[in-house]
């Protein structure tokens, strides 16, 4: 077992981070002991981690582990845990598509593979998302991938989704209402954090709520047990 994780175990109050990608690169929330502790953004997502080496766990808002030749079944079991907000899931396509040099060349490559095209949308993760596998892939197994919208849901405690977009001031105010609910309150002042667009802090307060319950043990992944990479590592959101 990981050093880190017998002392979580043994009652010390873990020290976790959650990461969102944002305009800007990626914006982190730290939590001890389930608390907020500090935000912080960084143009890199190893230079966000630089000095989290305390951190029990890192729970990223991005695809990590990918198959072969077919989509994932995290996003399609998150979808159906959101019901008619299934939308906010898009499905992950194989790793050759992420490899591709452009979207012409992706979007032809998902079809190819899947019977399904890739949106310009999905194919923007493309840079942060192979960033984060990169990480992970060498060594970095602090971090977990989770779905900040999957989160709020389960805050809810029936695993209802929040009805309003959390780009609007009505849904900006239920998710924080939630967090501060779970213990997270985020304070006003964030510094250069707080240029960061609230959404996406938001976001990254939720991934950090999953990553106290991956620390704690108590956290639940879709699907359950986890899918096995083309790497060998697990493929499922937590939360």
């Amino acid at each position: 077992m990981d050093s880190r994780r017998e002392s979580v175990s043994a009652g010390a109050a873990p020290v976790v981070v959650g990461v969102d990608a944002c305009p800007s690169g990626w914006v982190a929330v730290t939590l001890r002991g389930g608390v907020f502790a500090s935000a912080a953004t960084a143009g890199g997502l190893s230079d966000l981690l630089a000095g989290k080496e305390d951190a029990a766990v890192v729970a990223v808002d991005m695809p990590l582990g990918l198959l072969e030749s077919e989509h994932r079944s995290a996003e399609r079991q998150a979808a159906e845990l959101l019901g008619p907000h299934r939308s906010r899931i898009f499905p992950v396509p194989p790793r050759q598509v992420w490899e591709q040099p452009d979207h012409a060349a992706a979007n032809a490559c998902c079809r190819r593979l899947t019977g399904r095209g890739l949106s310009a949308q999905t194919w923007g993760l493309a840079a942060k998302l192979r960033e984060a596998n990169a990480l992970r892939d060498g060594g970095e197994y602090r971090l977990h991938e989770v779905h900040p919208e999957v989160s709020f849901a389960n805050m809810r405690g029936g695993g209802e989704p929040v009805a309003w977009s959390k780009k609007g001031w009505n849904g900006q105010a239920v998710r924080r209402r939630l967090l501060q609910e779970q213990g997270i309150v985020l304070p006003d002042d964030l510094g250069p954090a707080g240029r960061v667009p609230s959404d996406d802090v938001l976001d990254a307060a939720a991934a950090a709520w999953s990553a106290h319950r991956i620390a704690l043990g108590t956290a639940v992944s879709l699907p359950a047990p986890p899918e096995k990479s083309d790497t060998g590592l697990d493929i499922a959101i937590w939360y």
